[in-house]
């Protein structure tokens, strides 16, 4: 956010605004710029994380005086005496309490739940990227009350209790002596507001469940195991309160023929005795179409044809990894009686040793039902 830029002219209220007219004027200004409402500009969903932040700011009192002294800056330092945030929780850790003050958070009501799901993609969906659409049952805004949870006509109203803070301070006697330490006000679980009249659509929450489907756009080489995060796409707090994250987790089916090793893929290719001594010009099917793929005479098991960027797209740079393609050679174990003789002619002109035929009864059996 730009340092330049006013908190309450971005909640277009004025200074003297209260703390009502300011939770209203965030309400209004929320339900505007949600990503929801605005699937294709995304200068909203900025604007969006600003009115949050300014918001969160101005509705809490210290943080909004401190705002109003020294800026943006002062408003996020700490608490009093520049302790911040370290030593007002090392006291909420023993003593139940921050004697700071603050120690509860601002007042107001609470963010959203972050959602997870899984999405399954194919093996190219993978490689080549794609927009796939995933659905959740989640927590949206409450069109009756508008996010309020008050009953249509009524507001809610500042909580008698902590007198809109959020926070109660009690007293408490420590190893230290006396302590004054702050806690979130019971009456309003530190929303600061409480509702008399809630809104019989969603019974004073300020939202309602509903089932939504977003467009997820999936990077070219994604992998199985990874993680998207859509910001905003959560459940959205109750009364008003902020909107959580979705997070969406990634598996791969596996290819029919192709293995992943990084931004690499594999692929075993079967040669005959024959290909592999004498040399082959193959079609070979790659993800990105059939390519001939030369097989040298002599070529042994094990050997690799390396197709250079044939594999995975990098997600974050340019290029692309190799097909690795390994040679298996399969040697023959069905010889007719010609294949035989032809076979062992060979070996005779290259002078090697081979076994004798086998003439025995055995093989003139095998030989019968050939």
């Amino acid at each position: 956010m730009d340092p330049s830029t006013d908190y309450y002219d971005l909640l277009e209220v004025s200074r003297a605004s209260t703390p009502e007219e300011i939770k209203r004027a965030y309400r209004r200004l929320a339900r505007e710029l949600h990503p929801d409402a605005n699937p294709d500009d995304p200068d909203a969903e900025a604007r969006f994380k600003q009115v949050a932040m300014a918001y969160e700011t101005l509705s809490d009192p210290e943080r909004r005086q401190r705002y109003d002294r020294y800026g943006p800056e002062g408003a996020a330092q700490g608490g009093p005496g520049g302790f911040g945030g370290g030593l007002g929780d090392l006291f909420e850790q023993f003593f139940g309490g921050n004697p700071f003050g603050g120690g509860g958070g601002a007042a107001g009501p609470p963010r959203g739940a972050d959602l997870e799901q899984v999405i399954d993609l194919s093996f190219e969906e993978a490689v080549f990227g794609t927009q796939a659409p995933v659905t959740v049952r989640t927590a949206v805004p409450c069109d009756d009350c508008e996010a309020s949870g008050a009953a249509p006509g009524t507001h809610a109203a500042t909580c008698p209790e902590c007198n809109g803070l959020g926070q109660v301070r009690r007293v408490r006697q420590s190893l230290l002596g006396q302590m004054v330490t702050t806690a979130p006000c019971p009456r309003c679980n530190g929303a600061g507001t409480f509702v008399e009249s809630p809104c019989p659509a969603c019974q004073g929450e300020g939202r309602r469940i509903e089932e939504r489907t977003y467009t997820v756009d999936i990077p070219a080489g994604i992998d199985g195991g990874s993680t998207l995060r859509l910001t905003g796409r959560g459940a959205v707090g109750p009364r008003g309160g902020g909107v959580g994250d979705l997070y969406v987790h990634v598996r791969v089916r596996p290819h029919e023929r192709f293995t992943r090793h990084g931004y690499d893929l594999a692929h075993e290719l079967h040669l005959s005795m024959a290909q592999a001594a004498l040399g082959a010009h193959i079609a070979f099917d790659t993800l990105d179409g059939t390519e001939d793929l030369v097989v040298s005479g002599g070529t042994q098991t094990g050997r690799v044809f390396r197709l250079r960027g044939r594999g995975v797209p990098h997600v974050e740079g340019r290029g692309r990894g190799d097909l690795l393609v390994q040679a298996v050679v399969d040697i023959p174990t069905d010889l007719t009686d010609e294949q035989d003789a032809l076979l062992r002619q060979f070996a005779e002109l290259r002078g090697d040793e081979v076994a004798p035929p086998d003439n025995g009864l055995f093989a003139k059996i095998r030989s019968a039902f050939k």
